[in-house]
């Protein structure tokens, strides 16, 4: 297998033991507590718990909801119920107890790509099967994109896109897609800190070294994914571009889409994910309206020239101060890339 090729192999647990179902709400009284200290983030509170952050993070939001400053952040000092892996699904009986235990623990396949501490990637379903993704962060190598001071330190749009990109492409693994991550870092990883540190060693798929002048490295990204699409013909195939924002410092925007205005498969891709970002405020920000867009772009040379149906994706605005809050935080960047699966996930299913 190349080996910067992501495919997902796994081995499914077996569940060979009846059980009841039981509501998890009504059980809250038996789910544990934590109080929030400050710095804590809903990763890091679930992590030090011992639940896996990224298979919880919902459930943590549906039961803590009330109790969340703009239904993602946490409150220092106040108390956060923990969702426990299978209360919410099984409650085992009588003779069942014993055999309970002797479930397989899940397997998955490491990918050093996503660094030491995420590399393990679990498989959730095969609802991606037979799909092939090329995920693009914008800029890298020599171009940091966009940049600002967070703190007295500099900030550079590629690191975020580079990260929520990884991020992506670990879940859309995880329901079975083969995915190209075309702008690599090898050593990098995904990252849990605010503030990333800056570096100019990404590499662009395979291992080529990415060109100074603009138009080469937008070429050369273009040639990659199109020499990549003829390789997978036949096969569904798709191209996810994420880019940071860079308007003036006082423009907060929502996360936003552009298509190719001929691409019936592009904009309906556009139009998923935005529908989920949609239900996702309504769900987690009901007091917020989003006003994140999906339009034709048809002029931006990657949407014009690649051939697989595409969306391109705004994030937000890195030298804005409430996007950056959306943008530094990693459980933000997590929610991010799990919408964006969410919105590929519908888009296929459709």
């Amino acid at each position: 297998m190349n080996r910067f090729l992501s495919i997902a192999i796994f081995h499914r647990p077996l569940f060979l033991i009846p059980f009841m179902m039981v509501n998890m709400m009504a059980a809250q009284d038996t789910l544990t507590t934590v109080v929030a200290k400050k710095g804590d983030g809903i990763l890091s509170l679930l992590r030090k718990q011992g639940v896996d952050p990224y298979d919880h993070y919902d459930d943590f939001i549906a039961m803590n909801v009330d109790n969340l400053r703009d239904s993602v952040h946490l409150y220092a000092g106040r108390k956060y119920l923990i969702p426990t892996p299978g209360a919410e699904a099984v409650e085992v009986v009588g003779e069942l107890e014993d055999a309970s235990k002797e479930v397989k623990k899940v397997e998955g396949t490491e990918y050093a790509i996503f660094g030491k501490k995420h590399s393990l990637v679990v498989n959730k379903s095969n609802r991606l099967n037979n799909t092939v993704y090329y995920l693009v962060s914008g800029h890298g190598g020599p171009d940091p994109g966009a940049m600002a001071n967070y703190g007295g330190k500099m900030i550079a749009e590629d690191e975020y896109a580079y990260d929520i990109t990884l991020r992506l492409a670990k879940e859309l693994i995880s329901h079975g897609a083969m995915v190209y991550i075309i702008i690599r870092d090898e050593n990098d990883g995904i990252r849990d800190e605010r503030v990333l540190e800056i570096d100019r060693d990404e590499v662009a798929y395979p291992n080529k070294i990415i060109p100074l002048n603009q138009l080469n490295r937008l070429k050369q990204r273009v040639d990659i994914v199109n020499n990549l699409y003829k390789e997978h013909k036949g096969k569904y195939q798709r191209l996810i571009v994420t880019h940071v924002d860079s308007r003036s410092i006082g423009q907060n925007i929502d996360v936003f889409f552009y298509h190719h205005e001929k691409s019936k498969n592009g904009r309906k891709l556009s139009e998923s994910i935005h529908t989920t970002f949609q239900k996702k405020y309504e769900k987690f920000q009901p007091n917020r309206v989003y006003s994140g867009t999906f339009e034709d772009r048809s002029s931006l040379y990657m949407v014009k020239k690649t051939h697989p149906a595409m969306t391109f994706i705004e994030i937000g605005n890195i030298r804005n101060k409430k996007d950056q809050r959306r943008i530094l935080d990693p459980d933000n960047r997590q929610a991010l890339a799990k919408w964006i699966s969410e919105g590929v996930l519908l888009d296929y299913e459709k």
